[in-house]
Protein backbone atom coordinates (compact mmCIF):
# COMPACT_ATOMS: atom_id res chain seq x y z
CA UNK A 1 0.00 0.00 0.00
CA UNK A 2 1.75 3.27 -1.00
CA UNK A 3 -0.21 5.60 1.25
CA UNK A 4 1.34 3.44 3.88
CA UNK A 5 4.40 3.91 2.75
CA UNK A 6 4.02 7.90 2.24
CA UNK A 7 2.63 8.10 5.80
CA UNK A 8 6.05 6.14 7.00
CA UNK A 9 8.10 8.67 5.80
CA UNK A 10 5.94 11.68 7.21
CA UNK A 11 6.33 10.15 10.86
CA UNK A 12 9.73 9.30 10.68
CA UNK A 13 11.14 12.35 9.29
CA UNK A 14 8.04 14.87 10.75
CA UNK A 15 10.71 18.23 10.27
CA UNK A 16 11.66 17.93 7.11
CA UNK A 17 7.69 17.23 5.98
CA UNK A 18 6.59 20.35 8.00
CA UNK A 19 9.29 22.87 6.69
CA UNK A 20 8.70 21.64 3.50
CA UNK A 21 4.40 21.88 3.89
CA UNK A 22 5.09 25.38 5.53
CA UNK A 23 6.99 26.57 2.63
CA UNK A 24 4.92 25.72 -0.05
CA UNK A 25 1.76 26.47 1.39
CA UNK A 26 2.69 29.64 3.63
CA UNK A 27 0.39 28.69 6.57
CA UNK A 28 1.29 28.70 10.44
CA UNK A 29 2.21 25.67 12.14
CA UNK A 30 1.54 25.14 15.61
CA UNK A 31 3.39 22.85 18.12
CA UNK A 32 1.72 21.41 20.95
CA UNK A 33 2.12 18.48 23.34
CA UNK A 34 -0.93 15.84 24.32
CA UNK A 35 -3.89 15.05 23.38
CA UNK A 36 -5.67 17.77 25.75
CA UNK A 37 -4.83 20.41 23.42
CA UNK A 38 -7.93 21.38 21.72
CA UNK A 39 -6.21 21.35 18.18
CA UNK A 40 -10.02 21.86 16.60
CA UNK A 41 -9.31 25.45 17.23
CA UNK A 42 -5.78 25.73 15.59
CA UNK A 43 -7.02 23.93 12.68
CA UNK A 44 -10.32 26.47 12.55
CA UNK A 45 -7.44 29.52 12.38
CA UNK A 46 -6.21 28.34 9.88
CA UNK A 47 -2.78 26.83 11.36
CA UNK A 48 -1.63 23.05 11.34
CA UNK A 49 -1.47 21.80 14.48
CA UNK A 50 1.49 19.80 14.62
CA UNK A 51 2.34 17.26 17.66
CA UNK A 52 5.96 17.18 19.41
CA UNK A 53 7.35 14.04 19.90
CA UNK A 54 11.06 14.67 20.19
CA UNK A 55 13.25 12.92 17.56
CA UNK A 56 16.85 13.64 18.63
CA UNK A 57 18.46 10.49 20.25
CA UNK A 58 21.49 12.91 21.10
CA UNK A 59 20.80 14.42 23.67
CA UNK A 60 23.30 17.36 25.36
CA UNK A 61 21.77 20.74 25.01
CA UNK A 62 18.86 19.61 27.20
CA UNK A 63 21.40 18.21 30.16
CA UNK A 64 22.37 21.70 31.23
CA UNK A 65 18.10 23.09 31.76
CA UNK A 66 16.65 19.42 33.20
CA UNK A 67 16.80 16.61 35.84
CA UNK A 68 18.34 13.57 34.84
CA UNK A 69 15.27 12.18 35.53
CA UNK A 70 13.26 13.60 33.23
CA UNK A 71 11.12 11.41 30.66
CA UNK A 72 12.59 10.83 27.38
CA UNK A 73 9.69 12.75 25.57
CA UNK A 74 10.67 15.99 27.33
CA UNK A 75 14.74 15.80 27.38
CA UNK A 76 13.98 14.85 23.37
CA UNK A 77 11.63 17.75 22.75
CA UNK A 78 13.79 20.51 24.42
CA UNK A 79 16.73 19.36 22.65
CA UNK A 80 14.98 19.68 19.49
CA UNK A 81 13.92 22.98 19.96
CA UNK A 82 16.74 24.05 21.50
CA UNK A 83 19.42 22.86 18.20
CA UNK A 84 17.51 24.23 16.05
CA UNK A 85 15.19 21.72 14.80
CA UNK A 86 11.73 23.15 15.89
CA UNK A 87 12.61 26.28 13.97
CA UNK A 88 9.59 26.17 11.53
CA UNK A 89 7.24 26.37 14.42
CA UNK A 90 5.31 30.00 14.50
CA UNK A 91 4.19 29.09 17.98
CA UNK A 92 3.60 26.42 21.10
CA UNK A 93 1.34 25.85 23.14
CA UNK A 94 1.27 23.32 26.73
CA UNK A 95 -1.51 21.87 28.09
CA UNK A 96 -1.90 21.34 31.89
CA UNK A 97 -0.77 17.79 32.29
CA UNK A 98 2.52 16.10 34.09
CA UNK A 99 4.45 18.05 36.34
CA UNK A 100 7.45 17.70 33.53
CA UNK A 101 5.36 19.48 30.79
CA UNK A 102 4.24 21.91 32.63
CA UNK A 103 8.28 22.90 34.02
CA UNK A 104 9.28 22.31 30.54
CA UNK A 105 6.69 25.39 29.59
CA UNK A 106 8.62 27.59 31.90
CA UNK A 107 11.98 26.62 30.87
CA UNK A 108 11.08 27.25 26.93
CA UNK A 109 9.53 30.31 27.26
CA UNK A 110 12.76 31.29 29.29
CA UNK A 111 15.20 29.87 26.85
CA UNK A 112 13.33 29.94 23.15
CA UNK A 113 12.18 32.60 20.90
CA UNK A 114 9.00 31.31 19.12
CA UNK A 115 6.34 34.21 17.84
CA UNK A 116 4.21 33.03 20.74
CA UNK A 117 3.87 30.59 23.98
CA UNK A 118 0.62 29.90 24.82
CA UNK A 119 -0.35 27.86 28.18
CA UNK A 120 -3.89 25.64 28.65
CA UNK A 121 -4.50 25.28 32.58
CA UNK A 122 -6.86 22.86 31.97
CA UNK A 123 -8.38 21.38 35.34
CA UNK A 124 -7.04 18.39 37.14
CA UNK A 125 -9.94 16.98 38.56
CA UNK A 126 -13.40 16.81 36.33
CA UNK A 127 -15.73 15.65 37.77
CA UNK A 128 -17.51 18.54 39.02
CA UNK A 129 -19.87 21.88 37.51
CA UNK A 130 -17.25 23.95 38.44
CA UNK A 131 -14.96 21.84 36.19
CA UNK A 132 -17.21 22.28 33.53
CA UNK A 133 -17.32 26.15 33.46
CA UNK A 134 -13.88 26.52 34.20
CA UNK A 135 -13.13 23.66 31.36
CA UNK A 136 -15.28 25.61 29.00
CA UNK A 137 -13.82 29.20 30.08
CA UNK A 138 -10.19 28.12 29.57
CA UNK A 139 -11.41 27.17 26.14
CA UNK A 140 -12.95 30.03 25.12
CA UNK A 141 -9.94 32.01 26.46
CA UNK A 142 -7.77 29.32 24.40
CA UNK A 143 -9.59 30.46 21.22
CA UNK A 144 -9.28 34.10 22.04
CA UNK A 145 -5.17 33.89 22.72
CA UNK A 146 -5.59 32.50 19.15
CA UNK A 147 -7.42 35.00 16.90
CA UNK A 148 -4.67 37.34 18.99
CA UNK A 149 -1.49 35.77 17.88
CA UNK A 150 -2.13 34.41 14.64
CA UNK A 151 -4.34 37.46 13.77
CA UNK A 152 -7.15 35.92 12.72
CA UNK A 153 -10.79 35.20 13.65
CA UNK A 154 -12.59 31.66 14.26
CA UNK A 155 -15.92 31.78 14.23
CA UNK A 156 -17.97 29.53 15.15
CA UNK A 157 -19.10 28.01 11.41
CA UNK A 158 -14.97 27.69 11.12
CA UNK A 159 -14.58 25.88 14.39
CA UNK A 160 -17.91 23.04 13.40
CA UNK A 161 -16.09 22.77 10.07
CA UNK A 162 -13.25 21.91 11.88
CA UNK A 163 -14.94 19.98 14.59
CA UNK A 164 -16.38 17.68 11.83
CA UNK A 165 -13.35 16.84 9.97
CA UNK A 166 -11.91 16.24 12.94
CA UNK A 167 -15.08 13.68 13.84
CA UNK A 168 -14.45 12.41 10.27
CA UNK A 169 -10.53 11.77 11.36
CA UNK A 170 -11.31 10.09 14.99
CA UNK A 171 -14.04 7.92 12.92
CA UNK A 172 -11.54 6.55 10.04
CA UNK A 173 -8.99 5.61 12.71
CA UNK A 174 -11.56 4.01 14.83
CA UNK A 175 -13.20 2.13 12.04
CA UNK A 176 -9.16 0.63 11.21
CA UNK A 177 -9.43 -0.40 15.01
CA UNK A 178 -12.35 -2.35 14.76
CA UNK A 179 -11.01 -4.00 11.64
CA UNK A 180 -7.97 -5.17 12.87
CA UNK A 181 -9.80 -6.20 16.53
CA UNK A 182 -11.97 -8.58 14.69
CA UNK A 183 -9.17 -9.74 12.19
CA UNK A 184 -5.80 -9.14 13.27
CA UNK A 185 -4.78 -9.98 10.09
CA UNK A 186 -5.92 -7.12 8.01
CA UNK A 187 -2.92 -4.68 8.50
CA UNK A 188 0.41 -5.15 10.64
CA UNK A 189 0.40 -3.28 13.83
CA UNK A 190 3.32 -1.55 12.75
CA UNK A 191 1.27 0.61 10.08
CA UNK A 192 -1.88 1.42 12.20
CA UNK A 193 1.08 3.37 13.81
CA UNK A 194 1.75 4.89 11.11
CA UNK A 195 -1.37 5.92 10.25
CA UNK A 196 -1.90 6.87 14.09
CA UNK A 197 1.02 8.82 14.34
CA UNK A 198 0.52 10.94 10.77
CA UNK A 199 -2.70 12.37 11.70
CA UNK A 200 -1.01 14.61 14.39
CA UNK A 201 1.32 15.71 11.63
CA UNK A 202 -0.10 16.10 8.30
CA UNK A 203 -2.20 18.39 6.98
CA UNK A 204 -5.52 17.69 8.08
CA UNK A 205 -7.43 18.00 4.82
CA UNK A 206 -4.92 15.96 3.10
CA UNK A 207 -4.40 13.47 5.65
CA UNK A 208 -8.35 12.50 5.86
CA UNK A 209 -8.09 11.96 1.87
CA UNK A 210 -5.26 9.30 2.50
CA UNK A 211 -6.91 7.80 5.86
CA UNK A 212 -10.50 7.12 3.50
CA UNK A 213 -8.69 5.04 0.86
CA UNK A 214 -6.89 2.76 3.43
CA UNK A 215 -10.37 2.64 5.28
CA UNK A 216 -11.55 2.11 2.00
CA UNK A 217 -9.03 -0.55 0.96
CA UNK A 218 -9.38 -2.68 4.04
CA UNK A 219 -12.76 -2.77 3.73
CA UNK A 220 -12.76 -4.28 0.38
CA UNK A 221 -10.52 -6.92 1.78
CA UNK A 222 -11.70 -7.72 5.20
CA UNK A 223 -13.26 -10.94 6.31
CA UNK A 224 -14.61 -11.82 9.87
CA UNK A 225 -12.42 -14.75 9.74
CA UNK A 226 -8.86 -14.73 11.26
CA UNK A 227 -6.38 -17.31 10.64
CA UNK A 228 -3.65 -16.82 13.32
CA UNK A 229 -3.63 -18.51 16.31
CA UNK A 230 -1.55 -15.53 18.22
CA UNK A 231 -2.43 -14.36 21.64
CA UNK A 232 -4.70 -11.33 21.59
CA UNK A 233 -3.01 -8.20 23.86
CA UNK A 234 -4.02 -4.95 24.69
CA UNK A 235 -1.00 -2.35 25.38
CA UNK A 236 -1.20 0.31 28.33
CA UNK A 237 0.38 3.63 28.14
CA UNK A 238 1.07 7.39 27.76
CA UNK A 239 2.94 8.00 24.25
CA UNK A 240 3.82 5.34 22.02
CA UNK A 241 7.10 5.91 19.94
CA UNK A 242 8.07 2.38 19.13
CA UNK A 243 6.65 0.94 16.23
CA UNK A 244 8.64 -2.35 16.38
CA UNK A 245 7.31 -3.32 19.37
CA UNK A 246 4.43 -4.33 17.47
CA UNK A 247 7.03 -6.55 15.44
CA UNK A 248 8.60 -8.02 18.21
CA UNK A 249 5.45 -8.88 19.79
CA UNK A 250 4.22 -10.46 16.57
CA UNK A 251 7.22 -11.98 16.23
CA UNK A 252 7.31 -14.05 19.48
CA UNK A 253 3.44 -15.17 19.31
CA UNK A 254 1.11 -12.54 20.04
CA UNK A 255 -0.58 -9.83 18.48
CA UNK A 256 -1.98 -6.20 19.75
CA UNK A 257 -5.71 -5.75 18.90
CA UNK A 258 -6.23 -2.26 21.12
CA UNK A 259 -4.49 0.10 23.25
CA UNK A 260 -5.27 2.57 25.22
CA UNK A 261 -1.95 5.42 24.35
CA UNK A 262 -2.42 8.93 24.00
CA UNK A 263 -1.22 8.12 20.84
CA UNK A 264 -3.79 5.25 20.19
CA UNK A 265 -7.52 4.93 21.35
CA UNK A 266 -7.65 8.08 23.61
CA UNK A 267 -6.99 10.15 20.39
CA UNK A 268 -10.13 8.89 18.38
CA UNK A 269 -12.61 7.93 20.98
CA UNK A 270 -15.84 9.79 21.25
CA UNK A 271 -16.56 12.29 18.52
CA UNK A 272 -17.26 15.96 19.14
CA UNK A 273 -21.28 17.11 19.21
CA UNK A 274 -21.65 19.09 16.56
CA UNK A 275 -25.51 19.65 17.23
CA UNK A 276 -24.49 22.21 20.29
CA UNK A 277 -22.00 25.24 20.95
CA UNK A 278 -18.96 23.87 19.25
CA UNK A 279 -16.71 25.48 22.62
CA UNK A 280 -19.24 23.64 25.18
CA UNK A 281 -19.09 20.41 22.99
CA UNK A 282 -15.46 20.53 22.75
CA UNK A 283 -15.24 20.73 26.29
CA UNK A 284 -17.78 17.99 27.15
CA UNK A 285 -15.66 15.36 25.07
CA UNK A 286 -12.21 16.38 27.87
CA UNK A 287 -15.03 15.35 30.21
CA UNK A 288 -16.30 12.74 28.85
CA UNK A 289 -13.39 10.83 27.86
CA UNK A 290 -11.21 8.40 29.65
CA UNK A 291 -9.02 10.15 31.92
CA UNK A 292 -5.38 9.47 31.70
CA UNK A 293 -2.97 9.64 34.91
CA UNK A 294 -2.62 13.19 34.90
CA UNK A 295 -6.27 13.69 35.35
CA UNK A 296 -8.81 12.83 37.86
CA UNK A 297 -12.67 12.38 37.56
CA UNK A 298 -13.30 8.75 40.00
CA UNK A 299 -10.77 6.39 42.00
CA UNK A 300 -10.89 3.38 39.81
CA UNK A 301 -12.49 4.67 36.22
CA UNK A 302 -9.04 3.89 34.58
CA UNK A 303 -8.93 0.74 36.17
CA UNK A 304 -12.73 -0.16 34.91
CA UNK A 305 -12.12 0.88 31.36
CA UNK A 306 -9.29 -1.01 30.96
CA UNK A 307 -10.62 -3.90 32.34
CA UNK A 308 -13.43 -3.27 29.87
CA UNK A 309 -11.66 -2.75 26.77
CA UNK A 310 -9.82 -6.24 27.81
CA UNK A 311 -12.92 -7.65 27.83
CA UNK A 312 -14.50 -5.92 24.79
CA UNK A 313 -11.55 -7.04 22.74
CA UNK A 314 -11.42 -10.69 23.93
CA UNK A 315 -8.00 -10.30 24.68
CA UNK A 316 -5.60 -12.63 26.62
CA UNK A 317 -2.86 -10.01 28.01
CA UNK A 318 -2.39 -6.44 28.90
CA UNK A 319 1.51 -4.99 28.17
CA UNK A 320 1.81 -2.05 30.22
CA UNK A 321 4.52 0.38 27.60
CA UNK A 322 5.56 3.17 30.24
CA UNK A 323 8.64 5.95 29.77
CA UNK A 324 11.03 5.73 32.30
CA UNK A 325 10.51 8.47 34.70
CA UNK A 326 6.19 8.89 33.77
CA UNK A 327 5.59 9.82 37.41
CA UNK A 328 1.69 9.96 36.65
CA UNK A 329 1.46 6.22 35.02
CA UNK A 330 4.28 5.03 37.78
CA UNK A 331 1.90 6.10 40.51
CA UNK A 332 -1.30 4.28 38.55
CA UNK A 333 0.32 1.31 37.59
CA UNK A 334 0.22 -0.60 41.16
CA UNK A 335 -3.71 -0.38 41.13
CA UNK A 336 -4.11 -1.31 37.54
CA UNK A 337 -1.92 -4.42 38.41
CA UNK A 338 -3.58 -5.50 40.77
CA UNK A 339 -7.50 -5.08 38.96
CA UNK A 340 -6.34 -6.68 36.25
CA UNK A 341 -4.65 -9.34 38.32
CA UNK A 342 -7.76 -10.16 40.69
CA UNK A 343 -9.58 -10.42 37.73
CA UNK A 344 -7.21 -13.16 36.23
CA UNK A 345 -5.82 -11.12 33.66
CA UNK A 346 -2.22 -11.88 32.82
CA UNK A 347 -0.12 -8.72 32.13
CA UNK A 348 3.68 -7.39 32.13
CA UNK A 349 5.75 -4.50 32.38
CA UNK A 350 8.02 -2.70 29.77
CA UNK A 351 9.50 0.38 30.95
CA UNK A 352 11.75 2.31 28.26
CA UNK A 353 12.94 5.22 27.13
CA UNK A 354 14.08 6.95 23.93
CA UNK A 355 15.12 3.41 22.35
CA UNK A 356 13.16 -0.10 23.48
CA UNK A 357 15.92 -2.22 25.19
CA UNK A 358 17.93 -5.09 23.40
CA UNK A 359 16.15 -7.01 20.85
CA UNK A 360 17.10 -10.34 22.48
CA UNK A 361 16.19 -8.88 25.98
CA UNK A 362 12.19 -7.60 25.01
CA UNK A 363 12.06 -11.01 22.79
CA UNK A 364 13.09 -13.48 25.76
CA UNK A 365 10.31 -11.35 28.08
CA UNK A 366 7.86 -11.17 25.49
CA UNK A 367 8.01 -15.44 24.58
CA UNK A 368 8.09 -15.95 28.10
CA UNK A 369 5.11 -13.76 29.20
CA UNK A 370 2.62 -15.42 25.91
CA UNK A 371 3.76 -18.80 26.90
CA UNK A 372 2.50 -18.11 30.23
CA UNK A 373 -1.06 -16.68 28.77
Amino acid sequence: MNILNELNEIQRNPYEYTAEYKKSTNRKVVGYFCSYTPEELIFAADALPFRIFGVNERIHLSDSHLQSYCCSLVRRSLEDALSGHLNFLDGIVFPHTCDSIQRLSDIWRLNLSFAFHVDVILPVKLNSESAREYLTDIISKFRRDLEFVLNTSISDELLKHSIITYNRIRSGIRRIYELRQVNPDVIKGSDVHKIIRSSMMMDRNLYLEKLDEIVAELEAKRTDKSTTKRKRLILSGGTCSHPDIYQMIEEAGGVVVWDDFCTGSKYFEDLINTDVDPITAISERYLNRIVCPAKHSSLTGRAESLLEMVKKNKAEGVIFLFLKFCDPHAFDYPYLKDALDKEGIPNMLFEVEDQLPSEGQLKTRLEAFLEMI
